[in-house]
């Protein structure tokens, strides 16, 4: 079975997470910015990159390796694109992570942006375990309401992800990165403006 994201395209995902009414893409830049420069690390793994949102704050002065994972190849392609200037540090990975772990190198920090959503807290403990790295940024979506996307003229690009999403819950993440060893060092909270918001859980092992 195809994962669902492949068949999502680039433009119509950004277009969705930036409008006005989600406002995400522009969230999720900002955090990231604190994501990286956070922790004393020079390798990275951005799981689920997609088009490479937050790769602006990478400093090749600090990094010497960037993975940017997605199972789309064509957001990886356009990643390459968009970023000339990390040549020789950043490296795309096209993995699908819910029955190819195992071919992940190994990085100091794993970055996951809403990512866990849709592949579940086991899959996601395997690639951590695969990686191997000292820390772990991650960002869930917590939803105010039953809906976990938001209503935009984008909206049913995204009816395929039922299949794979998984609601997302601070302490089930908490206590899925604690079986392996990892715990929590530091949490943040960003208010979206349709009642939702982003959490974000930094782990050390």
């Amino acid at each position: 079975m195809k994962n669902p994201w492949e068949e999502i395209s680039l433009a119509d995902y950004e277009n969705h997470m930036k409008l006005a009414s989600v406002m995400q893409l522009q969230a999720m830049n900002e955090m990231m910015e604190d994501q990286f420069n956070s922790y004393p690390v020079s390798s990275v793994m951005i799981l689920g990159v997609a088009g490479g949102n937050g790769l602006g704050h990478i400093s090749k002065d600090k990094f010497s390796k960037v993975y940017g994972v997605d199972v789309n190849a064509a957001y990886l392609k356009e990643v390459i694109r968009r970023y000339p200037d990390l040549e020789g540090v950043l490296e795309c990975l096209c993995i699908n992570l819910l029955n190819e772990s195992d071919k992940l190198p190994q990085a100091d920090m794993i970055i996951a942006n809403l990512l866990i959503e849709y592949i579940g807290y086991s899959c996601f403990q395997k690639a951590i375990r695969c990686a191997n790295p000292k820390y772990v940024s991650c960002i869930i979506q917590i939803n105010a309401e039953n809906s976990w996307v938001s209503n935009s003229p984008y909206l049913h690009v995204f009816d395929g992800l039922e299949q794979v999403h998984h609601q997302m819950e601070e302490k089930a993440l908490e206590n899925a990165m604690i079986e392996i060893g990892y715990h929590v060092i530091n949490m943040l909270e960003h208010m979206l403006p349709n009642g939702k918001k982003l959490v974000q859980l930094d782990f050390e092992r």
